[in-house]
């Protein structure tokens, strides 16, 4: 799906299984330079994923994607969670309002979700779009049982379906391979 919005940045909505090699390479690399390191370890096991990328003048210039995971507050029942990754923009693209404008639209597209979250690169980013910083423990379950993980920090996007959350609370996440959170 493809969508115009001001600033003269076209959207488009695309499934990870239907990006185009040459499309993959494009986030990937552009990723790669907005996060200063290697991404396509990580990036690989983000999948499915769906992204949102952002052209100007034809040129991918911002990038969001969201894949599917469970969230859980204590003893209820897990939450159906877009979990944001990979929000990227080109250096030169930068405070044009373009990320904003991926980031709302994202915020649109994940509404049938319990949950949006993220771990934030900055948390007074995204509170001006809305987001909440979770105040709680933060947890990862496995087979074996819970890792607690201190060192991290989420975010969380009230969608029309999330439950009443206390957000000082024991948040935890099912275990994945590559950044847990």
């Amino acid at each position: 799906m493809v969508i115009k919005v001001e600033n003269q940045l076209k959207l488009k909505i695309i499934g990870s299984t239907l990006l185009s090699d040459s499309d993959r390479n494009l986030v990937l690399s552009l990723c790669n330079r907005a996060y200063e390191e290697d991404l396509e370890p990580l990036f690989n096991t983000l999948q499915p994923a769906t992204h949102i990328l952002g052209y100007y003048k034809q040129t991918l210039v911002t990038h969001a994607m969201w894949v599917d995971r469970l969230l859980q507050t204590g003893k209820n029942l897990p939450m159906h969670t877009a979990y944001i990754e990979m929000v990227a923009t080109e250096k030169a693209y930068r405070n044009r309002g373009f990320a904003t404008l991926v980031m709302k639209r994202l915020a649109d597209e994940i509404r049938d979700f319990d949950l949006g979250a993220l771990s934030p690169f900055s948390v007074a980013y995204y509170e001006r779009l809305g987001w909440q910083l979770w105040e709680g423990p933060l947890f990862v379950r496995t087979d074996s049982g819970v890792i607690h993980t201190p060192q991290e920090e989420v975010m969380i996007f009230r969608l029309p379906q999330t439950p009443k959350l206390d957000l000082n609370e024991a948040l935890s996440a099912e275990w994945r391979e590559g950044e847990l959170w």
